[in-house]
């Protein structure tokens, strides 16, 4: 049950993700669900370095990567992260039209980061490099589509909690759901971190 009390900035707790046992156990089952999600993609890496070799062959990774493509991406979900950030602060300050605006704009920085891996995703089927075009191509979009698949739910899930709260402005009962939702869009930035490391860095050398 969320509480019905008229909020201010001045009564407004300076963690309101956590001042109800119902924010608490959302934050508490959010790291358990985080747990599962690290392994499963220490699983898709592990895969694709034991296969990121197997072209059959096809195009290598020097050959493919446009990497330049691939920077301007994660400089874009490196800069939704930081709005993210930007939009916590305004939670936590009680300012409602500000956290909209900024979780507006990394919503719209997540989309600008989808809309170019599907591009990437379409460059590389027309060179011939597609999920079964080998062991290698099965690894890659594998792990970069889970990703992918990753921000897309990332996408709704805070598009949706704008939509419905749009009205309803700030409480103690919203406030975990935008705060839960901001660290899994941290958590996808991360991901993302390592696939550009491990798959486009270390591909190029």
């Amino acid at each position: 049950m969320h509480t019905e009390e008229k909020l201010t900035a001045e009564t407004f707790p300076a963690s309101p993700e956590k001042a109800t046992l119902e924010g608490k156990n959302k934050f508490l089952g959010f790291w358990l669900f985080l747990g599962g999600e690290t392994v499963l993609f220490a699983s898709l890496f592990a895969t694709y370095l034991a296969l990121n070799d197997s072209t059959a062959g096809g195009k290598t990774t020097q050959e493919l990567f446009d990497l330049p493509l691939v920077f301007a991406a994660t400089m874009i979900l490196l800069t939704s992260s930081l709005t993210s950030v930007y939009a916590m602060y305004h939670m936590k300050n009680f300012n409602f039209k500000k956290m909209q605006l900024w979780m507006g704009i990394t919503w719209l920085l997540g989309l600008a980061f989808l809309i170019l891996e599907i591009y990437e995703f379409n460059h590389y089927v027309h060179l011939g490099h597609t999920f079964t075009s080998s062991a290698f191509g099965s690894a890659f979009y594998t792990l970069v589509g889970t990703h992918g698949a990753h921000v897309f739910f990332g996408l709704l899930w805070i598009g949706t909690l704008l939509i419905r709260n749009m009205k309803r402005g700030l409480d103690l009962y919203n406030a975990p759901k935008f705060y839960v939702a901001s660290l899994y869009w941290h958590f996808i930035d991360v991901v993302w971190l390592f696939i550009f490391t491990v798959v486009y860095l270390m591909g190029m050398v």
